[in-house]
């Protein structure tokens, strides 16, 4: 199934007959004692025509805890903000986030793993969009979108645990977190043992657009990615690592996804660390 669609085609859908309703997840990581970025302002400041906003953090995600920085929401508030953003099982939606792709993933994500059959991300995102951009907010119908009590493809830390003995479990993050170098926001660095590192950035271009689906295969297999086992992602809090998933999709890869990433594993002192580039 396409979970990608290029601005030029989107342009084209939104002025069918049909059109797609569209989600605008504007959002990044501020950096240790920055201001946070305000997500709602950009969109404010112009977005594409029609496009809802959505905030990762108050409604793809529960508050920070034991159980990550960006833990599962509550299902029913989220199917409640999905359906306040117009969103209906029998028509398709597209999300868009300010071109990193990250946010936009996790919407997607979060909407295929309740049940919703037609998502698809904005390759490039909002920079790959050549249209016009509108300040108007839209007002849109409720939508009928009811999702799944329990989303799929969603691992726990013991199962991500054992699946990095047993199939295949890719970190997310940049290089030197993984290998502990570095940790500018958890309790401690490195990784979860047996875990690969595969950094999302490496399965984008300069543009920002994903790799071509061949690409991204051979990439995979290069990791031990064959097909033949199950493949999990995590990052340090389940945002980078939907990219992951999604970039594994365009691959033709299913993969589950660890919520609560390093910033949960990281965060119970007596769970195992592996340091270094060594996978163990």
């Amino acid at each position: 199934m396409t979970v990608i669609i290029t601005a030029p085609e989107l342009a084209r859908e939104l002025a069918g007959p049909t059109p797609p309703t569209l989600l605008d997840l504007r959002w990044q990581l501020s950096a240790p004692g920055a201001p946070a970025f305000d997500a709602r302002a950009a969109y404010e400041a112009g977005h594409l025509p029609g496009a809802v906003f959505v905030d990762l953090d108050r409604e793809l995600a529960a508050p920070p805890g034991p159980r990550g920085r960006h833990p599962l929401p509550d299902i029913a508030e989220f199917g409640a903000a999905m359906r306040r953003a117009g969103v209906s099982a029998g028509t398709p939606v597209v999300v868009y986030d300010g071109g990193q792709g990250w946010a936009a993933a996790r919407a997607w994500w979060l909407l295929r793993a309740t049940g919703h059959p037609n998502v698809r991300v904005l390759d490039g995102g909002l920079t790959a969009w050549e249209g016009p951009l509108s300040t108007e907010v839209p007002a849109p119908a409720e939508g009928d979108f009811e999702p799944l009590p329990e989303p799929a493809g969603v691992l726990d830390a013991d199962s991500a645990l054992g699946l990095a003995g047993s199939g295949v479990l890719l970190d997310a993050r940049a290089g030197e977190r993984y290998r502990g170098e570095v940790e500018p926001i958890d309790r401690v660095g490195g990784h979860i043992p047996g875990a690969l590192s595969a950094p999302t950035m490496e399965n984008v271009g300069p543009d920002g657009r994903f790799l071509p689906a061949a690409d991204l295969r051979d990439r995979f297999k290069a990791l031990g990615v064959s097909g033949d086992a199950p493949v999990g992602v995590y990052c340090g809090s389940g945002v980078s690592a939907a990219h992951e998933v999604l970039a594994l999709a365009v691959a033709g890869i299913p993969a589950a996804l660890y919520v609560g990433s390093w910033s949960e594993w990281s965060d119970d002192p007596s769970r195992p660390v592996a340091v270094g580039p060594d996978p163990r």
